[in-house]
């Protein structure tokens, strides 16, 4: 039976609900990978001119890195205030944030007109954007969670995800659409700008459409049992949310860093490297790899709610681990497939890459939003997934790039995504199953920890005792 607090509201609202978190997240990786097309594209010689191609490459790409340092300011900004405010207003405040920067890309002027005040001020508009997007996300899926009801939780939380392929599919096809029917001058002359601007009038719908939206009642709940304890004279004043995370949910952050591990490092490498890599290596063409994105993320995009419906009958853990088990499988066939040269087999590669990549991004929100308490659930999912981009999806570009430029082969990049794989199988082997978990009784679980903590402390401190 469902608790009050996570009875499911009638499925009208639920799609509703699900369908603001889809266009805001949608929007929001739109705005974040159009940034990796065009690192890949063009950034390089428009920001970072009289480089080895490699090497303005290798510039443009650190600019698209600097946008994940940005993501776990995010993450802790975000969390704190999404716990203590609420989640809606922190997703229009992020949305607001990430349309604003990407527009401003649009016009920014380039190295030939400014000079090096070109790269450092798409510099500052990158970092806007992770900060932005690391507060997105763990908004958007908790905001689904927490309506849902635990038996379809991983299905219905799955569609918030399905926003980076969709945002992967429309940055991807607008750029595909320009390059086709533009020169290579047009394009590097005025074209790249289109897609940024396009960001403006997308933003206006994400928001009439995300205003619409009532706060998780979940939250509503836990925001009203933490008034009244307030309001009970010598109650222990609240702990910051980050506070409580690393107290009581230290290792379930350990975990959905390393889970985390395998799912980004292998996106960034089949999704913006590979744009890269085909057009270098193999000799295919720009218009080509676009093309190969832009089918394998409609394939992405079918398949993550697939991949949470199944975890919703047999568990997060062993959808997780097939995926994490499967990419790592996967990366010596991908590159013997792109070097072919041909375009079905590219398609092919990086469709069943990214299918795999499915199983494990599809039951990432559920699996995640079982883990933590409502009240630090924004700051707890958002800092494991947000904490560990920096260290996978951050430089997964940049270091694919820097080996394929010092070996000339496609060796130690597969290797290397396949270590990212056993560290996540190991996470993600050692966590709890939470198929089902209503997310009250992770509330209630907390509370008894804060409870026992508290004692423990008043029977070592009994002169201290109750006292802020």
């Amino acid at each position: 039976m469902s608790s009050p607090a996570t009875a499911p509201p009638p499925p009208a609202s639920l799609k509703r609900i699900v369908a603001a978190s889809l266009i805001g997240t949608t929007i929001e990786w739109y705005d974040f990978f159009l940034y990796g097309s065009a690192a890949a594209l063009v950034f390089n010689k428009l920001f970072f001119p009289g480089s080895d191609p490699i090497v303005g490459t290798l510039l443009s790409f650190l600019t698209y890195a600097v946008g994940f340092a940005a993501r776990p300011l995010g993450a802790l900004v975000f969390g704190h205030y999404g716990d203590r405010l609420g989640r809606k207003k922190l997703l229009v405040l992020s949305l607001l944030l990430m349309g604003g920067a990407t527009f401003s890309i649009g016009l920014l002027p380039t190295h030939a007109s400014i000079g090096t005040a070109a790269p450092v001020l798409l510099t500052v508009l990158r970092l806007v954007q992770g900060f932005a997007l690391g507060g997105e996300w763990g908004g958007a899926v908790l905001l689904v969670s927490e309506h849902g009801d635990a038996r379809r939780r991983g299905f219905w939380a799955s569609w918030p995800q399905t926003g980076a392929p969709a945002g992967q599919l429309l940055a991807t096809g607008v750029l595909s659409l320009l390059t086709a029917v533009l020169s290579d001058s047009a394009f590097t002359a005025w074209g790249w700008r289109i897609p940024f601007l396009l960001s403006g009038v997308l933003v206006i719908v994400g928001l009439w459409i995300r205003l619409s939206v009532d706060e998780s009642p979940v939250f509503k709940a836990a925001l009203a049992q933490a008034e009244a304890r307030r309001s009970v004279q010598n109650a222990p004043a609240e702990k910051l949310p980050l506070v409580s995370v690393l107290r009581y949910h230290w290792r379930d952050v350990l975990i959905a860093m390393g889970a985390r591990m395998a799912e980004n490092i292998s996106y960034y490498v089949i999704t913006a490297f590979i744009l890269v890599y085909a057009t270098t290596s193999t000799g295919l063409s720009k218009q080509t790899a676009l093309n190969a994105v832009l089918i394998a993320s409609a394939v992405h995009f079918a398949a993550i709610p697939a991949w949470g419906a199944l975890s919703d009958r047999v568990g997060r853990r062993p959808v997780y681990l097939l995926g994490a088990a499967g990419i790592g499988l996967w990366m010596f066939p991908f590159f013997a497939l792109i070097d072919t040269g041909s375009f079905g087999n590219l398609i092919l590669a990086v469709t069943v890459g990214l299918v795999l990549h499915g199983a494990m991004y599809a039951p990432q929100a559920a699996f995640f939003s079982e883990m933590f308490a409502t009240r630090m659930r924004y700051s707890g999912a958002s800092i494991g997934a947000q904490f560990s981009s920096v260290a996978a999806g951050a430089p997964a570009p940049l270091i694919a790039t820097a080996l394929l430029a010092d070996y000339d082969s496609s060796t130690p990049i597969a290797l290397y995504v396949i270590g990212a794989s056993v560290l996540t199988l190991v996470a993600v082997g050692v966590a709890k199953e939470t198929r089902h978990r209503d997310l009250a009784d992770v509330d209630a679980e907390a509370a008894g920890k804060m409870s026992d903590t508290e004692a423990a402390k008043d029977s070592a401190h009994p002169a201290d005792a109750r006292t802020v």
